[in-house]
């Protein structure tokens, strides 16, 4: 599946794009305009990185924590701190354990939600600015011939910034 997205200043040029894909007999049911009036990018399925990254380090979090329980656990026990007398020695295993579970979770916080903000949201978070103020995308998705096609007719309308991309995900047959 093949993506193309086309960003234009104004409803005016958004709708005379549509209408030009529409006359070159383009499937219209592989093309959306998303903005104001029409399709939100939430509707359209655009990532939203925040929620992305929120997935990413609640997924971290399930091997992360245990792991980091584990190895505050074994780490206690190697070293043989007595950190808190009054805790005994398993208190002490068990309180190594809690710590390095904690440091765990911190570590999905870091690493599943920081590199998901980052890079999960891809393209989508310039996009989802542009609908804010106020612009317009014209998206076709379908073969690659289809989106080739698409550019060809959309160029002229001079879009503030013509796209192209490839979902690997999903194969085309």
């Amino acid at each position: 599946m093949y993506y193309l997205v086309a960003v234009l200043p104004d409803r005016i040029q958004a709708e005379a794009a549509y209408s030009a894909l529409e006359k070159e007999g383009l499937p219209m049911n592989q093309v959306a305009i998303l903005g104001r009036g029409y399709k939100s990018a939430d509707e359209y399925g655009l990532i939203d990185p925040n929620e992305e990254a929120r997935k990413q380090a609640k997924f971290m979090s399930y091997w992360l924590v245990p792991f980091g329980f584990f190895g505050g656990f074994i780490f206690n026990v190697i070293s043989g701190l007595d950190t808190f007398p009054w805790a005994g020695a398993l208190g002490n295993h068990l309180i190594g354990g809690l710590l390095g579970a904690i440091a765990g979770g911190m570590g999905s916080v870091l690493a599943g939600g920081g590199v998901g903000l980052i890079v999960g949201g891809g393209d989508a978070l310039p996009y989802r600015n542009r609908l804010n103020a106020g612009k317009y995308l014209v998206v076709v998705n379908g073969a690659e011939t289809l989106t080739l096609s698409a550019t060809k007719i959309l160029r002229p309308f001079n879009p503030e910034n013509l796209q192209g991309y490839a979902d690997t995900k999903s194969q085309v047959y």
